[in-house]
């Protein structure tokens, strides 16, 4: 390993960013490359500590601690330390199939639970990863890799999300025949639709699909399974079945004025944004846009931060963030003691660029919205809220409080909801497929299987809305479980 105080001579280096200011006016990845001399100092890190709590992928108090993928962590960390890039990739690739999107996207729980984090600052682990995948795309050591031999056994997978596309690859390195199935008019699930292009550029969804495309797996696009082909027909077509089709039922707010025009879903917002983008206003016709407009998003999660981004890129005339919790702390609390993930306060991409452009975080805190308020043509022109804080009541359980002569009026002519998702749609409800309480697949946690025997569920439409990491994980574990069926009935029927 590199010199074993490194992690305290050396200061953490965070990924260049473009100046707020700059990259507001268009929708390229506003993070940059960190020069190759950089990365392997910030590599040499690592302490190499004697329990690597960064890849250990557990959940505190029901949030990831360390890496979900059991990404070997230190080990590649020490071998871009010393130049070593391609024993690197080779390390990162076999824990993950796709870190091309995890080290822009993921959150990082592996930072929130690094060792060095103690005394110091945690591991630049997340620039790392993206280092290293850029790097093997560059050096061309990432080509299709198509089955040398092949199985006669056909997988259809339904959605092409992280989850999707994970358990299509390891499925087709298996051998097996697998068909894609996307009801949208692209491929890649959220992260096409889901994350705007300044955070995940497209190119390199399209690009890995591409890969994917040329190892043998078809993607069938404008598909919807359940209206186009039936849940039935896809049983008896194929010999086994992956349903990974997200948690896309909306978690609604049915409050008065909930029907006004101007009041949307904020994934709705998103995917209008990215197909306008992509599709450069020839075939597409944007049907939610910013532009001049007094802008709320109502949920104070990573969604809603995006929807900030957004509609500054739109040029909103202006911008307000609902959260109902109150603003984090500056440092850790005592109840949320390390390896965690670390709930402190933090200024995402998004409120940076508020920051600098507008003057102010767009971030209202303790706040509840309590109804819509229309024109007579019922379009939206303003909502009404309330303060609330947390209270106990003589039972001792805690509750949310409203504060007495808190109301207050706010002028509005777009409202995006961003307070998450309850669960599967409801056609794969129709499909017999059983749900539980949660509206999620009630498929196994260990073999993925659901009440079909044949059919299979991972990713949030099995566990709901979660990371990136934790679908590309269930991706692998279903695909493998899916592979042991396939066998153990090909044994049976020979």
């Amino acid at each position: 390993m590199a010199d074993p105080k490194d992690f305290m001579n050396i200061p953490r280096v965070e990924q260049p960013e473009e100046h707020p200011s700059e990259r507001i006016s268009h929708w390229d990845e506003y993070q940059q490359s960190m020069p190759q001399e950089d990365v392997e100092e910030q590599a040499s890190r690592c302490m190499d500590c004697g329990t690597p709590f960064c890849q250990t992928g557990i959940e505190w108090s029901g949030v990831a601690s360390g890496c979900p993928l059991y990404n070997v962590i230190p080990e590649w960390n020490e071998l871009v330390s010393r130049g070593k890039w391609r024993e690197a990739f080779d390390r990162l690739m076999k824990t993950n199939n796709f870190p091309e999107f995890t080290g822009r996207v993921c959150p990082a729980p592996c930072e929130g639970a690094c060792t060095a984090a103690l005394p110091t600052s945690p591991v630049n682990i997340k620039t790392i990863e993206q280092a290293i995948v850029d790097k093997a795309y560059q050096e061309g050591w990432i080509k299709p890799m198509p089955p040398h031999e092949r199985t006669s056994k056909q997988v259809a997978v339904v959605g092409s999300g992280p989850a999707g596309l994970t358990a299509a690859d390891e499925l087709n390195k298996a051998g097996h025949h697998v068909t894609v199935y996307e009801r949208d008019d692209r491929l890649g699930g959220l992260l096409m639709y889901g994350i705007p292009n300044m955070k995940l550029d497209k190119k390199w969804v399209n690009r890995r699909i591409a890969i994917l495309e040329d190892e043998g797996i078809r993607f069938k696009t404008g598909v919807s399974i359940g209206e186009d082909v039936s849940f039935e027909k896809l049983e008896t077509t194929y010999d086994a079945v992956i349903v990974c089709t997200g948690a896309q039922k909306h978690r609604d707010l049915p409050i008065e004025g909930r029907e006004l025009n101007g009041v949307h879903f904020a994934m709705d917002y998103l995917k209008d944004s990215t197909k306008t983008l992509l599709d450069d206003h020839q075939s597409y016709n944007q049907k939610i846009s910013a532009k001049n407009k007094n802008v709320v998003v109502i949920g104070g999660g990573d969604t809603g931060a995006d929807c900030v981004a957004s509609a500054l890129r739109q040029e909103a005339k202006s911008i307000v963030q609902f959260g109902k919790h109150p603003a984090l702390p500056e440092t850790r609390p005592l109840d949320n003691p390390w390896p965690e993930y670390p709930q402190v306060f933090s200024l995402d991409y998004a409120y940076k660029e508020t920051k600098v452009t507008k003057g102010e975080d767009p971030r209202e805190y303790s706040i509840q919205t309590q109804r819509f308020v229309g024109d007579e043509d019922g379009k939206i022109i303003g909502l009404e809220t309330v303060r609330i804080v947390s209270d106990v009541d003589e039972a001792g359980q805690s509750y949310m409080r409203e504060c007495e002569n808190s109301k207050e009026f706010w002028p509005v002519d777009l409202v995006l909801i961003a307070i998450g998702f309850v669960g599967v749609e409801q056609e794969i409800d129709h499909a017999g497929l059983a749900v539980n309480q949660r509206g999620s697949l009630a498929a196994n946690r260990k073999t993925y299987q659901t009440n079909r025997a044949k059919v299979f569920g991972a990713g949030d439409a099995r566990r709901g809305q979660s990371l990136v990491v934790n679908a590309i994980r269930e991706g692998r574990e279903a695909a493998d479980s899916c592979h042991q069926y396939l066998m153990e009935t090909a044994q049976l029927t020979s």
